[in-house]
């Protein structure tokens, strides 16, 4: 399988990668919301119990969109999905742990950790709007902290930008399929 074999497979089986941005944008949103109504511990929680469902739901969306959800065994490019979500989870606990010192640097912290993620998105399905999304993330990052945002305006803007992402992707993998 060449490369840009690899990386078509991938945008047929999952959409361009827009249904996992979605429920992560979802997730975002939830945690947001217990943010502002609960307390912002239980929205850094919210987001790590979300984070977990991302992909299944992503594969969820991908279904009801009519794609598989699954790429192709033979497909290298699996290998890199598995590592990047590897990549994630080492750095939850550099993120808690800026939250202990300082929990308004929670999200914005989360937002640099997704925005790299989303830079290797670029090589998984050949799209460099995903090296734009991850430098408009690592950016509202910046300025979340530098504003010194509440928990909520970060989780709910993190939430904003991950949807506007995935439609933008969805309007393109639409106008795609068209040609």
């Amino acid at each position: 399988m060449t490369a840009d074999e690899a990386q078509r497979d991938m945008r047929l089986s999952y959409l361009s990668g827009a249904p996992g941005m979605l429920a992560s944008a979802l997730a975002w949103l939830v945690a947001g919301f217990f943010a502002l109504r609960a307390s912002p511990s239980s929205a850094v929680l919210a987001l790590f119990a979300g984070g977990m469902f991302i992909h299944p739901v992503g594969v969820l969306l991908c279904k009801a969109m009519g794609r598989p959800g699954q790429h192709a065994k033979e497909n290298p490019l699996g290998a890199l999905a598995l590592e990047n979500t590897g990549w994630l989870l080492l750095c939850l606990p550099i993120a808690y742990a800026v939250a202990q010192y300082n929990m308004l640097w929670f999200f914005p912290a989360m937002l640099f950790v997704i925005g790299g993620r989303y830079l290797t998105f670029h090589t998984l399905f050949g799209l460099r709007i995903y090296w734009v999304c991850g430098a408009v993330l690592a950016f509202a990052g910046y300025l979340l902290a530098a504003f010194k945002s509440q928990p909520h305006v970060a989780a709910f803007a993190g939430s904003a930008v991950e949807a506007a992402f995935a439609s933008a992707i969805l309007l393109r993998a639409r106008r795609a399929a068209m040609d």
